[in-house]
């Protein structure tokens, strides 16, 4: 390799490895940190992955932002939507299933969900997928780090942490076949929203990891509010992060 090419190509896995570091790093931060230092990393997270992204960016079509290989991968929504039906089906068996009535409030309560898988996936698929591409020996590699990260996030939640092992490396897999960010928002949502209503909130710590998995109290209300679903979700909504209860 000619050395201007290959100082070039040293000089951008050096900025790739250091926008992982410090990304990684707010976002563990923000998921261990109490307040109100946590609203502080929280901020400090939204600056460096909006920047790093204006910065560093990889194309609309790169990220998967783009309306091909939506219909191919159409069928990763349908695979969700079974899965949950069954996981509906045994919590309605075993009472533990725990929807809002009705579709209006079903939609008041979980519409931001759907925001918060795209901007989950964004974080795992284009902020630390694409950056791992490039400095992994290859895809294999890459696919099994970026899912490391994402498992790390979820700790030390023991329903996520293995469901996150399952979905991390199964998205990346599928946004590298498709190169499409919106089916995997979906299903991602279909999930999310799946274990919120079966999975009962003393298992599950209503879904909290890190210090908020630790410190959680169990509600004394029979239904949780749409607060208690959204803010605790995912490790990866780092949007919520400082109202979550740590």
């Amino acid at each position: 390799m000619i050395p201007g090419i290959e100082d070039a190509a040293a000089g951008c896995k050096q900025r790739d490895l250091l926008e992982l570091a410090v990304g990684y790093g707010l976002i563990l931060l923000v998921i261990w940190t109490p307040n109100p230092w946590q609203s502080l990393f929280y901020w400090s997270a939204i600056a460096w992955v909006l920047v790093v992204t204006c910065v560093s960016f990889d194309g609309w079509n790169s990220m998967g932002f783009r309306a091909s290989g939506f219909l191919r991968s159409l069928w990763v929504v349908g695979a969700a939507l079974l899965v949950a039906a069954v996981a509906v089906a045994f919590a309605a068996r075993f009472h533990t299933l725990h929807q809002p009535r009705g579709a209006i409030l079903f939609i008041k309560r979980f519409w931001g969900y759907g925001i918060w898988a795209l901007l989950q996936q964004f974080l795992l698929q284009d902020f630390f997928l694409l950056r791992l591409l490039r400095l992994a020996p290859g895809k294999m590699s890459a696919v099994v780090a970026a899912t490391g990260l994402f498992v790390l996030a979820h700790l030390p939640n023991p329903v996520l942490t293995p469901l996150t092992l399952i979905w991390g490396f199964a998205a990346c897999w599928l946004f590298l076949e498709y190169r499409n960010i919106y089916n995997l928002a979906l299903a991602h949502a279909i999930f999310g929203i799946c274990i919120a209503i079966t999975v009962p909130g003393p298992v599950d710590h209503n879904m909290r990891v890190g210090l908020g998995y630790l410190t959680y109290r169990p509600n004394t209300h029979h239904h949780l509010s749409q607060r208690d679903h959204i803010v605790s979700t995912d490790a990866w909504v780092i949007a919520a992060a400082p109202i979550r209860r740590s």
